[in-house]
């Protein structure tokens, strides 16, 4: 049982007993808040109709954002499936929790300090769906568990079932068994909107989402233009960097860039349906306004810009996801909804945030903070008046097979500039974000900016030491 909630009902017998059982009523009326945590695969920040998407169709995650809060500055630490997840789940940077490589778990002791774990640990009836990507789900780590991941089409009991589908059905019986007296947290993990990587269909969205899309195009970004890719690091235009050869699996052509753009987009928009399918359960069970509910990507998305696929690098296409929260604490008439918060957040504060929204205290070990600070804030203070934020984040990127293949990267972002380190080739790049927003311009060797340059030197050198 949650600790807070437990020393209130304990607080509230003690009471009764000494006939003072209506004041302390009071106090315990709040019960323990729901979770619910939505993790979309490779969907970046734009592909959101809420965050001025034209084409995409995501009305019940457009809702969500204009009902809760949208983070319009989001990003993860590191941009591939397996670590952003491990990030999401344990607050911490790649640097502490380790998890970089395919196919490696948390270990037991790491799982007990996650958000799921300390939720578990506290009386929650914790539930497990889809794709886990930290290596295997272990039998007690969740009191309810389904994991699959890698295609979009699934046999199950003999049917052959969409992958977004199944999501919706295991987080719908999930919410139909739990234990009513309760409060519960689940995480419903989708494969889509992923590739089939090396599939000759790259992307297999279910027949009912084409009619959303029906006379549709998808504008090809500036960023794909010749002299973007011309401006990436040589190594970023080897054929033999991941990066390329998945461009030329998608977007290599008009007619490959269009089937594999709206078929992205339909399988966001049947994310979208299972996501309004179970707030709908919610609502119909009387939790919704009992229930943190996140969203988020897990990490950015190349569409063909500067002449790569997937993510990876530090390039904003690739780091840069939706984070949108509904919050029952939010209070409708002071504060309202539709919140836009413009502060730079990261996966890894999403742990925080969880579990300070339970009344469960976070391990030290988590280096996120708390997102709840931003949105939930007293209506009488002066607008300017802001609670402390990062400036800054680091970034990092373990190497994928080789140096060719995938190789390692480090990064300061900042909103004014952004430094980026290549160990492996030895590289820098430096970018001016205010002058130079699509990041193409490489100032590390102009010597106007060698100040600058020996500033973010030294920084990179804190900031590796620091995240361990």
């Amino acid at each position: 049982m949650n600790p807070v909630f437990a020393t209130l009902v304990g607080l509230f017998f003690l009471s009764a007993m000494a006939g003072d059982t209506c004041a302390i009523a009071q106090e315990v009326t709040p019960k323990p808040m729901n979770v619910v945590v939505f993790v979309a695969d490779d969907q970046r920040w734009d592909s959101l109709g809420a965050a001025g998407n034209e084409v995409i169709h995501t009305p019940n995650l457009d809702q969500l954002a204009n009902q809760g809060v949208r983070f319009r500055q989001a990003f993860v630490t590191t941009s591939i499936c397996m670590t952003s997840r491990a990030s999401i789940l344990s607050g911490q940077y790649m640097s502490r929790h380790g998890i970089d490589r395919f196919g490696k778990p948390l270990t037991a002791e790491q799982f007990a300090d996650t958000y799921a774990g300390r939720l578990k640990a506290a009386g929650y009836y914790s539930g497990f769906v889809g794709k886990y990507g930290v290596g295997e789900i272990r039998p007690r780590d969740f009191d309810f568990a389904r994991s699959y991941l890698g295609k979009h089409w699934i046999e199950r009991n003999g049917e052959k079932v969409h992958v977004t589908e199944q999501n919706a059905r295991d987080a719908i019986e999930f919410l139909n068994q739990r234990p009513k007296e309760r409060p519960f947290a689940l995480s419903v993990s989708f494969f889509a909107p992923h590739a089939e990587d090396g599939a000759a269909e790259q992307y297999l969205p279910q027949p009912w989402s084409s009619a959303p899309y029906e006379n549709k195009t998808v504008p090809r970004s500036p960023l794909m233009n010749a002299e973007f890719q011309a401006a990436t690091p040589p190594f970023l235009q080897d054929a033999r960097n991941e990066g390329r050869v998945r461009f030329h699996w998608r977007f290599d052509t008009e007619e490959k860039f269009s089937q594999s753009m709206i078929n992205y987009f339909r399988l966001i928009t049947e994310v979208d349906e299972a996501v309004g399918r179970i707030i709908k359960l919610l609502k119909e069970q009387g939790v919704y306004e009992n229930t943190l509910i996140v969203y988020v990507g897990d990490n950015g998305y190349f569409h063909g810009d500067r002449g790569l696929a997937d993510k990876w690098y530090p390039y904003e296409e690739s780091i840069r996801v939706p984070i949108l929260i509904h919050d029952p604490r939010l209070n409708l008439e002071q504060q309202g909804r539709g919140l836009q918060i413009d502060e730079m957040v990261l996966n890894i504060d999403l742990a925080p945030t969880i579990l300070a929204a339970a009344g469960i205290e976070a391990p030290k070990q988590m280096q996120g903070s708390d997102l709840a600070t931003l949105y939930l804030k007293n209506s009488t203070e002066s607008p300017s008046k802001k609670p402390a934020w990062r400036d800054e984040f680091f970034y990092e990127h373990p190497t994928i097979s080789n140096r060719h293949r995938i190789p390692a990267s480090q990064s300061i972002v900042r909103r004014d500039f952004k430094y980026v380190h290549w160990p492996e080739w030895d590289h820098e790049q430096l970018f001016d974000l205010k002058t130079d927003p699509q990041e193409k311009t490489n100032l590390a060797a102009d010597q106007n900016y060698a100040s600058q340059l020996q500033e973010f030197r030294k920084k990179l050198s804190e900031w590796k030491a620091k995240v361990r």
